[in-house]
């Protein structure tokens, strides 16, 4: 019996490789991860896995929108599976810790810009930066 993890990849057109099973299992318990935190885990279950392959899958997961890579200023891109929701983030200006915001309003997009330039909006992508409560902690 194929697991969910495995029919979403089929869905996509995607093979349920060993590798692809493993980066998603991977991120489903470590949201907002860079490829070199994900091949660690994966590397772990998996000796023959190189860095390259974690990125050749996670460009493949991002483009078929199984991921979600985010690329907050200053930090390497981040991947997460919670794709299709409009949501947002909150980075740590100190540590550089991740957290995500739902969109106030609930649907796409939540912000209207003045000027769209002639595009046609489809979704809106909006980092909140700020302090954790660690670091918060820590400073009092």
């Amino acid at each position: 019996m194929e697991t969910s993890t495995e029919e979403a990849l089929r869905g996509v057109g995607l093979r349920a490789t060993a590798g692809r099973l493993a980066v998603l299992d991977a991120l489903a318990s470590m949201p907002h991860s860079d490829a070199d935190h994900v091949f660690r885990v994966v590397a772990s279950a998996l000796p023959t896995t190189s860095i390259q392959s974690v990125h050749n899958i996670l460009a493949d997961l991002t483009a078929a929108g199984l991921t979600r890579r985010v690329e907050p200023a200053g930090s390497a891109a981040l991947y997460e599976r919670r794709v299709n929701d409009n949501h947002h983030h909150v980075v740590c200006s100190q540590c550089g810790a991740i957290a995500d915001v739902d969109c106030v309003v609930g649907h796409t997009p939540c912000l209207s810009p003045s000027e769209t330039g002639g595009f046609t909006v489809q979704t809106a992508e909006v980092t909140f930066w700020g302090i954790c409560p660690g670091c918060a902690a820590s400073a009092a």
